[in-house]
């Protein structure tokens, strides 16, 4: 069975977007800075891809009208950059509610400690009324 003209059309396209996908499109290549430090580029990617086409009925001699078409996309966004230094790694997020989750994770050590503090401070309280009391 012969190949139908789609096919083509399709196979044309994915190659293309194949050729596109690569791991430095979402982890970007490594930028030196003159104080050592190394910056990756962390990107966000999407793919899109169509293909479409008809055919209608058949004409004298047997050849097969066709009309089609393909396409695809590509949409990179920045969303954070991983800097590796003397001083540790840090990641750099451009996306506020990145920052949000960041800040909530690092203050939570912070915020057992002082309801603890509290606890204490009630426990204290509390033995200090049943001493007073008795």
């Amino acid at each position: 069975m012969a190949e139908h003209p789609i096919q083509s059309l399709m196979n044309t396209a994915m190659t293309n977007l194949e050729h596109m996908i690569k791991a430095n499109t979402i982890v970007g290549d490594p930028i030196e800075s003159p104080d050592g430090s190394v910056i990756l580029p962390v990107s966000k990617v999407g793919f899109g891809f169509a293909a479409g086409g008809s055919q209608f009925g058949d004409q004298e001699g047997g050849a097969m009208p066709f009309g089609g078409g393909s396409g695809g996309g590509v949409s990179i966004n920045p969303v954070a950059f991983l800097v590796v230094s003397s001083q540790g790694i840090k990641v750099l997020h451009l996306a506020e509610q990145a920052h949000i989750l960041d800040k909530v994770i690092d203050l939570a050590p912070q915020a057992v400690d002082k309801v603890q503090q509290m606890m204490n401070k009630k426990k204290e309280a509390s033995s200090t009324r049943q001493n007073v009391t008795m």
